[in-house]
């Protein structure tokens, strides 16, 4: 019960690691404040968790007003906010020049925008509980993926992003971290993985031999909020089963 007390908000909260992440902190004996773009999705997960202790709030996290309203309306309900998990992120892969303008801005939007709108709402009252961020990044904000030139982006942002909140908030007491998880089985990647050639390519370059579950992620960022991580700031901790171990050359011998 290592947030008991606690306000936590979770944005992207409706499915994958945000849902998976929203039952760990339940678990953990946090209130918790599911955000996501469909109401549907958040309510489904909120079914399984506290009644008395999970709320769920409409927003788009690409849009600022939408988020601003949604921790102005957690802080006014419960007093205070905790911890801000920024985790809502969009995927659409492809190359600079084939990558409509359109697509840019959404995958932009979204998965940094989200980050910097969420986390400057939040850091006010964050900083009143010196509480902490923990977002979402991946692996491709530390090394680029082929055919993905906007996720990249958008994730490098966040991975820097994160660092210069930690070095900016960490002197009145809020620490900001970051995840950095490697193919996770989720919603946005099930058609990947029902690629059977692709996987066979993906359990080669990952060292514990599968794909990570929502849940490994969430073990994670959850162990950033705790106290047990009280002197962890600007890390970007990859959760991806040794793949950043190795240097991208085939194995041999």
């Amino acid at each position: 019960m290592r947030f008991a007390n606690k306000v936590v908000v979770v944005t992207g909260a409706g499915s994958g690691i945000g849902a998976a992440t929203a039952r760990r902190f339940s678990e953990e004996g946090a209130t918790v404040v599911l955000i996501g773009h469909h109401r549907g999705n958040i309510e489904k997960v909120a079914k399984g968790l506290s009644a008395e202790r999970t709320v769920t709030r409409v927003a788009d996290v690409s849009k600022p007003r939408q988020v601003e309203a949604a921790i102005a309306a957690t802080v006014k309900q419960f007093g205070s906010l905790h911890v801000l998990v920024n985790n809502a992120g969009i995927f659409k892969g492809s190359t600079v020049t084939k990558t409509k303008t359109e697509e840019w801005e959404d995958v932009i939007a979204t998965n940094a925008g989200g980050v910097f709108y969420g986390s400057r709402a939040a850091l006010p009252h964050l900083v009143k509980t010196r509480g902490c961020i923990v977002t979402t990044a991946s692996v491709s904000g530390l090394a680029a993926d082929w055919g993905a030139a906007a996720y990249n982006a958008s994730k490098g942002a966040v991975v820097n992003l994160t660092k210069s909140m930690a070095l900016d908030y960490g002197e009145k007491g809020v620490r900001v971290n970051a995840v950095a998880p490697s193919f996770t089985l989720t919603n946005m990647t099930t058609d990947m993985a029902s690629n059977k050639k692709l996987m066979q390519k993906f359990r080669e370059r990952m060292p514990l031999g599968r794909a990570a579950m929502p849940a490994d992620i969430a073990a994670v960022i959850a162990f950033l909020a705790s106290d047990d991580a009280r002197f962890v700031n600007g890390a970007i901790l990859p959760v991806d089963g040794g793949v950043m171990a190795s240097n991208g050359q085939p194995r041999f011998g």
